[in-house]
This record gives structure tokens, C-alpha cells and sequence, in this order.
């Protein structure tokens, strides 16, 4: 990641942060920019990612976005394991596209039964079917956990 910086966000960084969820087709609710680290090269905002609490007390691995350009340059990954190696710990979920599931098992997380999920993450998976974009690309939501023993380290 030679040139890039990656740090915590900062309020003025939003906009640029609901830009990069929006175009990488993310949901874009629920974005809160002090939860953000972002990956700056040249003054610009690049990527993105965030740890997201959720009501019932689950944590989820969320808004992994990079700029197509940078794509295929290890950016995800940076974002990924600096957030994991933040993490305070407990189980940590995601929900991405199933093209992405082997980058995300790398990581040691691995999909989840129905009947494994939090409440929250089984009542979108099954929203997830009426989801446009999702349905006319042949792919499907993915939801995937992680235990805290599960490592850091991205596996190749």
C-alpha cells in the first residue's frame, strides 16, 4: 500500500464515505463516520470500512469499499485486518455478496444456517431475495460469522 495512508475518519470525510457506499452498491443506512477508517492517497479518499454495532449487541464487519481503480491492490485487506485487530473481540458477522464469500473466508469466517444467525442478520437474508441488483446478477447475500479465536491474519 506504498503511497496510501490509512486512518480513523474524520467528520469531514462523510461525504466522501457515503459516495464510495453508495457506488459500491453497500447500504448506506446506519453510517456513522467515527465508526470509518479510510484509506487516503493524494489528498483522496479511496476506501473505506467500519466496525457496526448492532442493537442486539452483535458487531458486524461493514461498508468494505474501495474505488474500482484501486481495486486488486491489497486495500481491502489492509482495511480488514487493521479492523479485526482493533476489534475488542466476541464474535464479529458480515453480510456480502456470494462472489466475495472466499475473500471473507480468508479470514476465518465462514457462512452461517439460518438458525446460527443473530435475529437481525436472519431477518435480512431473508429480505435479501427482493433485492434488484442482487437478483439480476445471479448472485445471493451472504451472511458469515467469525468466533474471536478465529485469527487475524488473512490466510492465502
Amino acid at each position: 500500500m506504498a503511497g496510501y495512508v490509512l486512518r480513523p475518519a474524520v467528520e469531514q470525510d462523510f461525504p466522501h464515505i457515503q459516495k464510495l457506499i453508495i457506488a459500491g452498491q453497500i447500504n448506506p443506512t446506519g453510517l456513522d463516520w467515527r465508526r470509518f477508517v479510510v484509506v487516503e492517497q493524494a489528498g483522496s479518499i479511496i476506501a473505506c470500512g467500519q466496525i457496526k454495532p448492532h442493537r442486539d449487541g452483535c458487531q458486524e464487519l461493514a461498508s468494505i469499499a474501495v474505488q474500482p481503480e484501486f481495486r486488486g491492490q491489497g486495500i481491502a485487506r489492509k482495511i480488514i485486518e487493521h479492523l479485526m485487530a482493533e476489534y475488542g473481540g466476541g464474535p464479529l458477522y458480515l453480510m456480502c455478496r456470494s462472489s466475495l464469500g472466499p475473500l471473507y473466508e480468508k479470514f476465518g469466517f465462514r457462512v452461517l444456517s439460518q438458525e446460527e444467525m443473530p435475529k437481525y442478520f436472519r431477518r435480512v437474508s431473508k429480505l435479501a431475495g427482493f433485492i434488484e441488483p442482487l437478483r439480476s446478477s445471479g448472485e445471493t447475500l451472504l451472511v458469515m460469522g467469525r468466533n474471536e479465536d478465529g485469527g487475524g491474519e488473512a490466510r492465502e
